[in-house]
C-alpha cells in the first residue's frame, strides 16, 4: 500500500489526493510511450481435495450450497452441521475465496454468521488480518473485528487498529490505526491515523488526521488524504521535490497525477522558484494500440530575472498507420537563448549545454527491400554571446533506400536523395546559400564468406546534382567572401572498394588461465578519382573524426555527400584476442592500424587543410579485463610525421564489490588536429568518478572533470562539472543522499545546485530525485537501496 502522497498535503497547505507514482516512461525516442500498468499472472485458484482424509482429531463435512462448497474442521464440533455448530480446537472454516481460523468458532448457516474468539485469522485475496476475536457474515461479508493486525498482500503493508468495521468483500473502516510498509520489528517510519476508509475495488482508501512518523518524530501532517491501496496508478498528488540553485534559489514543486485512462495521463507541475517566481508545467502522455507519444510545457510569466514571460513545449509522436505507413514528429521550442542556462535544474539537470532544438516531422513508408519518407527538419538555435555559433540549414527532404541482399550472391543497394536546404541567416548584406541537391547512390557488391576469412568487391556510382543554389565559389560561411555566385553543379564520382579478412587461432594461456588467442588481419582497399568539388556548397557535411571504424569508410566525411575524397589507399589492420575458455569473456584486446595513401589529398571542405603526408597516423587501441574487477580501455592516434600525440583515450575501472567503483578517464585531443569549424574545441581533460563505502552505512560519490593545458584559462573552463555527495543507508526502510553540483552553463558562467533526498523504502521519497544525475555521471554505480521484489498471490497462503 504506497501512501507516498501523505506528504504533499503539508507542503502544500491544503487537504487533497494522494497519489502512487505514475509509470516510469523508457528513455530512446520511444520513451514518450505512456506505460500501462504491470501485468499479474492469474493462476486457478487452488481446489480442496476431492476425498476427504479422518482422523481422531478432524472431522470434516462438505456444506455445499448452490453459491460455494464451505469446509469446516477442528478439535470438537457441538450442533447441528446443517443448521449452526461451534467448531473449538484448531478450528478453521475454508471456503476457495478465504480462510477464517481461531480458538472458537461458532456458524450460523441460515444467516451465514460467523463468531470467533480466540486468534481470530482471516484470509483473502492475500491479505491476513489477526485479532483477539471478531464476526463476519460469509454471505454478504460485513462484520467486525477487535484490535485487528492487517498484512496487505497487494502491497506487503502492516497496519494495526483498534477497531475494524467490514462492510463487504472490499470494503472496511479501520479506526485509530498504525500504518507502514516497513518489515522491521520497529518500523523507521509510520503513519498514524484516526480513521482509514478502504475500498479495495475501487483502489482508494480515504485517511482522516494522517500524521507520518520518522523515527518517533512527527514530520509531515494532514487532516484529509486518499492513496492507491494497490500498485496502480491514481489521480491525485505526487510527492513533492524542493532544490537549491545559484540561478533559481530555493525551488519547490507539487505535482497532480490525472489517471485519466489506461492508455493516457497528464501530470500538472507547479514549480516556486524564489529568485524567478512561479513557473506552471504540464506533461501529457498516451499510448495507442499503433501509436504513442508524448507532450510537455512549461510557462513562467514574468520572470524577476529576466522581466520577460519564459515557455518552453515539446511534442513527440510514434505513429504506424499499417501496410508499412508511418509518420513521426519530434517538435520542441524555448522562449529564448537562455531558457535551458537559466531554468535547466527545474526541467533536467546539465540541460543547459542544449544549442539545437529539432522540429522535425517524418512520413513514410517500408516494407521488405524499400523504405522511403518525407522530412521537414527546422532548428531553433540557442546562441552563447560569447561562443556564437552558425545555425545549421533546414532541410525539406524526400529519401529512399532500395536493398537485395543474396540477389544470386550479390548485395544490392540505392540511396536517394532530394532536399531543398535554408538558412535562417543574412550573411552581411547577401542572402544564405539556399539550395537544392538531388543525389542518387547505387552500390553493388559481391561478398565471398568462408570459415576462417572473406573478401568483398564493392562498386557504386555517387551522382550529385545542386540546382537553384545561392553559393559562393570559395568558404560561403566567411562573411568576407567577395565571390560571384553560381546557380547549378553536378558531379559524379565512381567508388570502388575491396574489403577482406582472415581469422586464426590456437590455444594458449593467459595470468594462468586456458584461453583462445584469435589473429585477424584485414585490408581494405578504397579507390576513388578526383572531381573538382571547391565550387559545390556544403549542407551537412562535416569531417569525420579518425577511428577504426572511420578507416573502412568510402569518405572521410560524414553527415551528407557535400564532399567526397579522392583516394587510392588501402587501410591494414591486426586485432587479437585472448578469450578465457572456461566464460568465454575477453579478457585481452590489442588492435592497430594505417591507411596508405597512392595519391595526395585533393578534396577538402572550406577552410580545411589538406593532408601532405603519404600515410595516415598510427591507431592503437586495447581492452582488458585485467582482473574479475579491474578493467581498461585505452586508443591512441600517433603523428609519426611529427612525433606527437593527436589524440588519445584511456579508462580504467576498478568495482572489488558490490557498491564499490573507481572509474578514471583521460581524453586528449591536439590542437593541431581540429578545424575550428568542423570540429569540437581540443580536449585535454581527466574525468573521476567514484562510488566507495565509508562504513556499512555511509557512501560516498563524487565526480570531478578536470581540464589540463593551456587551453583551461578560465575557471568555468578548467572545472567544467564537479559533483560530491553523500548516501546513507539504514538497516531498516530508509536512505538518504546530499549531492552538490556545480557545472559550466556558458563560457563565463556557472551553475550551482544542491540536492537533498530522503527515501522510506516502501512509501516513497522526500525532496529532490539525484538518481539520475549519479547514474550518468559515475560509470558503475549501484543503488544502494535494492528494488522491492514484486509478492505473489500464494504469499501468507495458509
Amino acid at each position: 500500500m504506497r501512501m507516498v502522497r501523505w506528504l504533499i498535503l503539508l507542503a502544500v497547505g491544503v487537504a487533497g489526493a494522494a497519489q502512487a507514482q505514475a509509470a516510469a516512461i523508457s528513455n530512446t525516442d520511444a520513451d514518450a510511450a505512456a506505460t500501462p500498468p504491470s501485468a499479474q499472472v492469474e493462476v486457478p485458484g487452488l481446489q480442496p481435495p476431492a476425498a476427504m482424509r479422518s482422523s481422531s482429531r478432524l472431522r470434516e463435512h462438505d456444506l455445499s450450497t448452490d453459491a460455494i462448497s464451505t469446509f469446516i474442521q477442528g478439535d470438537q464440533i457441538e450442533g447441528n452441521p446443517d443448521t449452526s455448530f461451534t467448531l473449538t480446537g484448531h478450528a478453521q472454516i475454508r471456503r476457495p475465496d478465504a480462510v477464517l481460523k481461531g480458538d472458537s468458532i461458532h456458524y450460523d448457516r441460515a444467516t451465514g454468521e460467523v463468531s470467533v474468539k480466540g486468534n481470530l485469522r482471516v484470509l483473502r485475496d492475500a491479505t491476513l488480518i489477526t485479532g483477539p476475536s471478531g464476526h463476519v457474515n460469509l454471505d454478504d461479508y460485513q462484520g467486525e473485528i477487535q484490535k485487528p493486525d492487517f498484512w496487505l498482500g497487494a502491497t506487503g503493508g502492516t497496519a494495526q487498529a483498534q477497531h475494524a468495521d467490514i462492510f463487504s468483500k472490499s470494503e472496511f473502516r479501520l479506526t485509530q490505526v498504525r500504518y507502514s510498509n516497513c518489515s522491521c520489528s520497529d518500523p523507521s517510519w509510520y503513519i498514524k491515523a484516526d480513521s482509514l476508509d478502504i475500498d479495495m475495488e475501487a483502489n482508494e482508501g480515504v485517511a482522516h488526521g494522517g500524521v507520518l512518523y520518522f523515527k518517533g518524530v512527527p514530520i509531515l501532517a494532514s487532516p484529509y488524504l486518499t492513496f492507491p491501496v494497490k500498485d496502480e496508478r491514481k489521480s491525485g498528488f505526487l510527492v513533492p521535490t524542493y532544490s537549491a540553485s545559484s540561478s533559481t534559489g530555493f525551488n519547490v514543486s507539487a505535482p497532480y497525477y490525472l489517471n485519466l485512462a489506461p492508455n493516457y495521463d497528464l501530470t500538472l507541475n507547479p514549480q516556486i522558484m524564489s529568485k524567478r517566481g512561479m513557473m506552471l508545467g504540464a506533461t501529457g502522455r498516451y499510448l495507442g494500440e499503433d501509436y504513442t507519444g508524448l507532450a510537455q510545457a512549461n510557462f513562467l510569466p514574468s520572470d524577476r530575472v529576466a522581466n520577460r514571460d519564459r515557455w518552453m513545449y515539446r511534442w513527440t509522436h510514434y505513429q504506424q498507420f499499417g501496410n508499412g505507413f508511418y509518420a513521426n514528429w519530434d517538435v520542441q521550442r524555448v522562449s529564448d537563448n537562455n531558457y535551458y542556462r537559466d531554468i535547466s535544474n527545474t526541467i533536467g539537470l546539465n540541460t543547459a549545454a542544449t544549442v539545437y532544438l529539432p522540429q522535425n516531422v517524418i512520413g513514410g513508408w517500408n516494407n521488405v527491400y524499400w523504405n522511403a519518407s518525407v522530412q521537414s527538419l527546422h532548428y531553433q538555435t540557442l546562441q552563447d554571446p560569447l561562443a556564437p555559433v552558425a545555425p545549421p540549414f533546414n532541410e525539406l527532404a524526400f529519401r529512399a533506400n532500395g536493398h537485395h541482399y543474396d540477389w544470386n550472391g550479390f548485395d544490392a543497394n540505392v540511396d536517394t536523395s532530394m532536399v531543398r536546404f535554408t538558412r535562417p541567416l543574412e550573411l552581411g548584406t547577401r542572402l544564405s546559400p539556399d539550395g537544392n541537391r538531388f543525389q542518387i547512390y547505387p552500390s553493388l557488391s559481391y561478398p565471398i564468406v568462408h570459415p576462417g576469412w572473406y573478401i568483398t568487391p564493392k562498386v557504386g556510382l555517387n551522382y550529385t546534382q545542386y540546382g537553384n543554389t545561392n553559393w559562393y565559389n570559395t568558404d560561403f560561411n566567411q562573411l568576407g567572401s567577395t565571390s560571384t555566385y553560381g546557380t547549378s553543379a553536378s558531379r559524379t564520382v565512381p567508388i570502388v572498394s575491396l574489403d577482406s579478412g582472415m581469422t586464426f587461432d590456437r590455444q594458449t594461456a593467459l595470468f594462468g588461465r586456458s584461453a583462445t588467442q584469435t589473429l585477424e588481419p584485414r585490408l581494405y582497399y578504397l579507390y576513388v578519382p578526383y572531381r573538382n568539388q571547391n565550387n559545390l556548397p556544403v549542407y551537412d557535411t562535416y569531417l569525420a573524426p579518425f577511428s577504426f571504424d572511420q578507416a573502412f569508410q568510402e569518405n572521410r566525411y560524414i553527415g551528407g555527400w557535400d564532399r567526397i575524397n579522392n583516394a587510392n589507399q588501402v587501410t591494414a589492420a591486426l586485432t587479437t584476442r585472448w578469450i578465457d575458455n572456461a566464460t568465454g569473456l575477453e579478457r585481452l584486446s590489442l588492435s592497430g592500424g594505417v591507411q596508405q595513401y597512392f595519391v595526395d589529398q585533393m578534396v577538402a571542405l572550406p577552410g580545411e587543410v589538406t593532408r601532405e603526408h603519404q600515410h595516415s597516423d598510427l591507431l592503437g587501441g586495447a581492452s582488458a579485463a585485467l582482473t574479475d574487477t579491474l578493467s581498461t580501455d585505452m586508443g591512441v592516434q600517433y603523428d609519426t610525421y611529427g612525433n606527437r600525440v593527436s589524440q588519445a583515450y584511456t579508462s580504467l575501472r576498478w568495482s572489488p564489490q558490490r557498491l564499490t567503483t573507481v572509474a578514471l578517464t583521460y581524453r586528449y585531443q591536439s590542437s593541431a588536429l581540429i578545424n575550428q569549424q568542423y570540429l569540437p574545441t581540443p580536449q585535454n581533460q581527466i574525468s573521476l568518478g567514484v562510488q566507495w563505502p565509508f562504513t556499512k552505512h555511509w557512501y560516498g560519490v563524487g565526480r570531478i572533470d578536470y581540464a589540463l593545458g593551456q587551453e583551461a584559462s578560465g575557471g568555468n573552463s578548467r572545472f567544467p562539472q564537479a559533483m560530491l555527495g553523500v548516501e546513507y543507508k539504514s538497516d531498516c526502510c530508509w536512505s538518504a543522499r546530499v549531492v552538490f553540483q556545480r557545472y559550466a552553463i556558458s563560457g563565463s558562467q556557472a551553475n550551482t545546485a544542491l540536492f537533498f533526498q530522503l527515501e522510506l523504502t516502501g512509501l516513497g521519497s522526500l525532496g529532490s530525485d539525484p538518481m539520475s544525475l549519479i547514474n550518468r555521471n559515475i560509470p558503475g554505480y549501484q543503488p544502494v537501496t535494492p528494488d522491492q521484489q514484486p509478492g505473489t498471490s500464494f504469499e501468507r497462503y495458509e
